[in-house]
C-alpha cells in the first residue's frame, strides 16, 4: 500500500479550499488503469506527485455560439496556480461511483457538470452530457510552488453552447470570451508581463492542439480529432 507523505501546515490557506483537499481523487497507472484513490491533496503534494501519484482530471473548453472560447481567472485563494488564466473550467472526477463510472467517458462528464456548476454558476439542466465532446487525454506534470503540483491524466472536452454564468469568487476571479486572435494575442502578452500567468496545461494544448480543433469545432468536424491515445508530456 502506497504512504502519502501529509506533513504540511493548512492554516494558513483558504478554509474553503482546504476543505475540497478532502474529496477523493482517482489514482491511476500510466495507461489510465485505475489502481484506487487519493485525497485531493495527497495527489497535489509536491512530495507525493514527485513519488509519482498520478490521478485523473479533465479541462472543459466552453465555446459561446459565435465560436469565442471562455477563459478562466482563478481565485486568488486556489492552493495551486492561484489568479493564473486558463480553459473554461479544469478539475478532478471524484473516486465515486457516479465520477468512476468509464464507459463514453461518463464519470468525466458528470464531474465536468458538478464543476461547470460549482464554480461558474451554469445549472445542469443546461448542460446535457452527451454536448461535451471528447478529443484525447494528456498526461502531464507541473509545479505550482515548493509544496505543491500536478501530475495528471487530463481529459480535454470540448463544448459549444450558450449558457449563463454566476462565477463563484471562492473559485474564480474572472472570465472571458475571446476569439483565437485574441488568444494568440493573450498569450503573447503575457509573455512580456509578469501579472499575467497561465496554466501550464492551458498553455500546452495552446501550443500543440487547440488551433486545429477549434477549427474543427466551428467546421463541424470536431470528432475527427478524437482518439483513445495517451499523449504523455511527462
Amino acid at each position: 500500500m502506497r504512504k502519502f507523505r501529509t506533513e504540511i501546515n493548512l492554516e494558513k490557506y483558504d478554509p474553503f479550499q482546504v476543505s475540497l483537499l478532502k474529496e477523493d481523487c482517482i489514482l491511476v497507472d500510466r495507461e489510465d488503469k485505475r489502481i484506487g484513490k487519493a485525497s485531493k491533496k495527497n495527489c497535489h503534494l509536491r512530495s507525493d506527485v514527485d513519488d509519482g501519484i498520478l490521478h485523473r482530471a479533465f479541462s472543459v473548453f466552453l465555446f459561446d455560439e459565435q465560436g469565442r472560447l471562455l477563459l478562466q481567472q482563478r481565485s486568488k485563494s486556489k492552493i495551486t496556480f492561484p489568479l493564473f488564466w486558463t480553459n473554461s473550467c479544469c478539475s478532478h472526477p471524484l473516486a465515486n461511483p457516479m465520477e468512476i463510472e468509464e464507459e463514453d467517458q461518463i464519470g468525466i462528464r458528470r464531474a465536468a457538470q458538478r464543476k461547470l456548476n460549482q464554480e461558474l454558476g451554469i445549472n445542469p439542466d443546461e448542460l446535457d452530457l452527451n454536448s461535451f465532446h471528447y478529443l484525447t487525454r494528456i498526461h502531464y506534470s507541473a509545479s505550482s510552488d515548493l509544496n505543491w503540483g500536478e501530475n495528471e491524466v487530463d481529459y480535454i472536452l470540448f463544448l459549444k453552447k450558450k449558457v449563463n454564468i454566476v462565477i463563484n469568487p471562492l473559485e474564480v476571479n474572472d472570465v472571458l470570451y475571446v476569439s483565437q486572435q485574441e488568444l494568440r494575442d493573450f498569450i503573447e502578452y503575457s509573455k512580456t508581463n509578469s501579472l499575467v500567468k497561465i496554466t501550464p496545461w492551458f498553455l500546452l494544448i495552446v501550443e500543440n492542439y487547440i488551433w486545429k480543433w477549434w477549427d474543427a469545432l466551428l467546421d463541424g468536424v470536431l470528432d475527427r480529432y478524437r482518439d483513445d491515445i495517451i499523449h504523455h508530456y511527462t
